[in-house]
C-alpha cells in the first residue's frame, strides 16, 4: 500500500534563522504508517500543494494573533506571527473546502475555530481560574483528564470517553464557531475537542496526543485514524 502524504506545517523562521517542528510530530506519522511531508510557513503554491498531499496536521505552537478574533491585547500572550497566522489560515480553508483528512493540534485547534468565525479567550486562568491546569511554568505540559461525548466520532476512534492527556496551553475556546461541535471537556468546562460538521475526517483537540502517543497507545489511536482515513486507494 502506498504511504499517504501527510504535511505538517513548521513553526515559523526563529531569530536564529531556522525553521522548526518538534519530532514527536514526526514520529507518530511514521508510526502510524504514513509519510511526513514537513512545509514552512512561506510559501504560496496551495493549489500544488493539495494536489499531492493525502492528509494534513496544523500543529501547535505560539499563539494567534488577537486581531483575528478580536480578542484585543493580554501581557501573556507570546510567539505571535502573522506569517505562521496568514499560511495556516489559507489551510485550513482549504482543508474545510476540500474535505481532506486534517487532524488540528493545541493551537491548530484554536486556529481552526478562528477561521471559522469564532473567538479565543487570551489567558484561561483570568476566566476558569486554577481549578484545571493547563499549562506549567515556562510552557511545560500536563496531565489533565478529558470527558468525550460518547455519541462523538471521536470517541469511536479513542474506543474510550474518558482518558488523561498531556495540556500545554493557555488559551481555549471562548465562541464556538459555528459549523463545529463540541466533543470533549477538561473538568473545569473548557472544551477539549471539536468536530467540524459535514467534514468527512477533521478533528481538532486542544491537547497534544504527540506528547505521549509513543507510551500510550491510546493517544496514538487518533494519528492511526488519520492515517486510515488517508490512505489513497490503490
Amino acid at each position: 500500500m502506498t504511504k499517504p502524504l501527510i504535511g505538517i506545517s513548521t513553526y515559523s523562521r526563529s531569530p536564529e534563522d531556522r525553521f522548526f517542528l518538534p519530532g514527536k510530530y514526526v514520529d507518530t506519522i511514521l508510526r502510524a504508517g504514513g509519510e511526513p511531508v514537513l512545509l514552512v510557513p512561506a510559501g504560496n503554491d496551495f493549489d500544488r500543494l493539495f494536489s499531492i498531499l493525502d492528509g494534513y496536521i496544523l500543529p501547535g505552537g505560539g499563539d494567534v494573533d488577537p486581531a483575528l478574533h478580536g480578542g484585543g491585547d493580554h501581557p501573556k500572550v507570546y510567539g505571535v506571527s502573522r506569517e505562521r497566522d496568514r499560511f495556516e489560515m489559507e489551510i485550513a480553508r482549504r482543508v474545510l473546502d476540500s474535505g481532506l483528512p486534517t487532524l488540528c493540534i493545541c493551537r491548530g485547534f484554536q486556529l481552526l475555530n478562528v477561521a471559522l468565525g469564532g473567538t479565543l479567550h487570551l489567558h484561561l486562568p483570568d476566566v476558569f481560574g486554577r481549578q484545571v491546569i493547563h499549562r506549567l511554568p515556562d510552557k511545560m505540559e500536563t496531565p489533565h483528564s478529558v470527558e468525550v461525548e460518547p455519541s462523538s466520532a471521536l470517541a469511536g476512534i479513542y474506543q474510550k470517553t474518558s482518558f488523561v492527556c498531556s495540556s500545554s496551553h493557555h488559551q481555549g475556546i471562548k465562541d464556538l464557531a459555528e459549523g463545529l461541535k463540541a466533543v470533549a471537556f477538561a473538568p473545569d468546562g473548557v472544551i477539549e475537542a471539536v468536530e467540524v460538521k459535514g467534514h468527512p475526517w477533521l478533528h481538532a483537540v486542544q491537547w497534544h496526543p504527540e506528547h505521549t502517543s509513543a507510551e500510550d497507545p491510546v493517544q496514538q489511536r487518533i494519528f492511526g485514524a488519520l492515517i486510515a482515513a488517508a490512505s489513497p486507494e490503490d
